[in-house]
């Protein structure tokens, strides 16, 4: 039997309780294993771990521009259904989350149109959050 293929991904953060409450009750994930140091989180189907690193900051290196926006460097995310993008927006504007590029959608008409956000965890971690107009895009090429 074959196993689906899911990413692994640990990031630092520099308060757990801040992760608790940002990745477990803004963006709904659920809790997995956990210790003094680190949690286990349901990030869509894939494992994602907070670290514990008190002398964590802001993530980001820098940026580069897509389609007019800075995007912020390195990111990472997760590809949701268009209604889910839209229901996880009105989630993060509930909560009060600052976008890095608000949501919107880009590459219009061309292939690959996809709504988009960006926005940051409270340790400076960005995340990207995407919904593709037409899911067999995901890796369409322009030329």
């Amino acid at each position: 039997m074959s196993l689906r293929p899911r990413f692994h991904l640990a990031v630092a953060v520099d308060d757990l309780e801040a992760a608790r409450g940002f990745y477990g009750g803004v963006l709904g994930c659920s809790r997995g294993r956990e210790a003094d140091i680190w949690v286990d989180w349901d990030f869509y189907g894939h494992q994602l771990v907070t670290h514990l690193v008190p002398s964590a900051g802001r993530q980001v290196a820098g940026s580069n521009p897509v389609d007019g926006d800075e995007v912020p460097v390195p990111h990472f995310g997760v590809l949701l259904g268009v209604e889910d993008f839209h229901h996880l927006a009105g989630r993060l504007r509930d909560a009060g989350v600052d976008f890095a590029v608000e949501p919107h959608l880009r590459f219009s008409g061309l292939p690959g149109e996809q709504w988009t956000m960006f926005f940051f965890d409270p340790a400076g971690n960005a995340l990207e959050v995407k919904a593709f107009v037409d899911d067999d895009a995901v890796f369409a090429r322009w030329r």
